[in-house]
This record gives structure tokens, C-alpha cells and sequence, in this order.
């Protein structure tokens, strides 16, 4: 094996892939306005339903109070968004092997002087830096609804955001590896997008102990969020949410990663 030209190989499937996204404004445009428009309208209704709550007394109030009375719904919702940014560009980004399917361009990269292990890393490479950098512009806006991080936070965020990318794509090259169709392939995505995304925890608080925070012990989506959410809330406010902590999270993630990774690379390279 020419490794050199298997690195190549990576490289020119990853540049393919950050340039495809880099050079689509209006692809950067959606992925700004998309969780822009959760913020507003999700995160601005559920933060003055709890607080209308908390000022109308009763059994509701109780519960709504357990939250804490400085309990920031935006900031809390905030990472939750960052990880749906991330979850649904990487694992979509999958979709560009349905799409090189249909129209034959995969075919012409098959043919191509590297191993097909080569193409199957450089397309989650690629899918995974997009994701982060959509994450990225995102977390461009926290000083707006009052959260604040440093230079080391922001690292952290980014490698994070990084991860769970990884994970996700992976995932989404696992089921795309085999789907002919694009009508398929976004069908299989919406069962498992939308029911990862309701039940890690991104929009609303897991409470220890309950069948949803069971099940959501064994999606990835949870992990990276509860991470980025440690990472940009207090440690008073996350004592009372978190799983775990961020290394044991991290440790997870990788554990996912290598998961997904294996049997999407050996089918990958299955390809007809």
C-alpha cells in the first residue's frame, strides 16, 4: 500500500467536500437561520411558558421551580442547538454518496487509484469539519443571549463539536453505504434523526432516573450535547443535570465512533 497516496486520497475527498460547502452561501445561510429560528421561537415561547409558571403558583409551580429560580432556558437550550447543528449536518452529509450514486460520479471514485477505505475516511473527514465549522458559526452567537466562554472553553467546544461529528458521520455513511435512492436514504434519516435529537436531552432537561434518560444512555447525541452544555453552563446549574463527566462523555463518544466507523468502512468498500 502506497500510503502516501492513500493520504492523498483522504485529503482530496475531504477538500471536495469542505469546498462543496464553503462555496454554497446559501447552505451557510440555512445553517445559520435554521438554529437562529429555534432559538427565537422554541427557546423565546418555552422560556416565558416557565416563567409565566413559576409566577402562577401551584403544583406546576413546584415543579418549574426545581429548576432553580435563575434558571436560564436560552442559555440552557443554547448547546442543545449547537449539537442539532452538528447532528443534522454530519449525519446528512451522507447524503452525497446516494447523490454520486444516482448520478455515477461515485463510480468514477471507486475506479480511483486508492483504497476505498481511503474515500470512506475522507467523506467523513469531510462531513465532520463541515459540521464542526456550521457549529462553529453558531457559537459565534452565545454572547447574545448571555453566555460567555474563553479561548480554552472554546477549544474544548470546537473538539467536541468535532467528535460527535465524527460519530454522527460515520453513522450516517453506515446507512448510506447500501441505499440506492435518495427517497430512501432521507426516509431512514428521519426515523433516526428526530427521535436522537427529542430524546438526548438537546431541548429539555433529562431527569435522573426516568425511561426517557435510560434510552438516552444509549444515543451518542446525548453524550455530546450533555458535553457541550457542561462546558458552556455554570457547574451549579449543570450539578443538577449532567450525566457524566466530560472526559467519561468524551470516552463514549470514541467508544460510538469506533462502533459506527468499522462496519461503514467494510461496507462502504463492499460497493458494487
Amino acid at each position: 500500500m502506497n500510503v502516501r497516496r492513500e493520504l492523498l486520497g483522504v485529503y482530496t475527498v475531504w477538500y471536495r467536500e469542505v469546498l462543496r460547502f464553503f462555496t454554497d452561501r446559501s447552505r451557510i445561510f440555512g445553517s445559520i437561520a435554521q438554529p437562529v429560528l429555534f432559538l427565537v421561537v422554541l427557546g423565546g415561547g418555552i422560556s416565558s411558558a416557565i416563567k409565566g409558571v413559576m409566577s402562577s403558583g401551584g403544583p406546576l409551580a413546584a415543579a418549574a421551580a426545581g429548576l432553580g429560580s435563575n434558571f436560564n432556558y436560552l442559555a440552557f437550550l443554547f448547546p442543545g442547538i449547537l449539537g442539532m447543528s452538528v447532528l443534522f449536518t454530519s449525519i446528512m452529509s451522507a447524503v452525497s454518496i446516494v447523490w454520486d450514486r444516482e448520478f455515477g460520479f461515485l463510480k468514477e471514485v471507486l475506479v480511483a487509484p486508492v483504497s476505498r477505505t481511503s474515500v470512506a475516511i475522507g467523506k467523513i473527514a469531510g462531513g465532520s469539519t463541515v459540521a464542526m465549522a456550521q457549529g462553529a458559526l453558531i457559537l459565534v452567537l452565545a454572547p447574545l443571549i448571555g453566555v460567555t466562554f474563553g479561548v480554552v472553553e472554546a477549544i474544548g467546544l470546537l473538539l467536541i463539536m468535532l467528535l460527535l461529528a465524527a460519530v454522527m458521520s460515520s453513522l450516517g455513511l453506515l446507512i448510506a453505504a447500501r441505499q440506492k435512492t435518495m427517497e430512501g436514504f432521507q426516509v431512514i434519516m428521519q426515523f433516526v434523526i428526530m427521535p436522537m435529537l427529542f430524546l438526548s436531552g438537546a431541548f429539555f432537561p433529562l431527569t435522573h432516573g426516568s425511561w426517557v434518560t435510560l434510552i438516552a444512555r444509549f444515543i451518542p447525541v446525548t453524550y455530546g450535547v450533555d458535553a457541550l452544555r457542561q462546558m458552556l453552563l455554570p457547574a451549579a446549574v449543570m450539578a443538577q443535570f449532567r450525566l457524566a463527566s466530560v472526559g467519561l462523555e468524551v470516552l463514549f463518544l470514541c467508544g460510538f465512533f469506533v462502533v459506527f466507523l468499522v462496519p461503514a468502512v467494510a461496507l462502504f468498500s463492499k460497493q458494487d
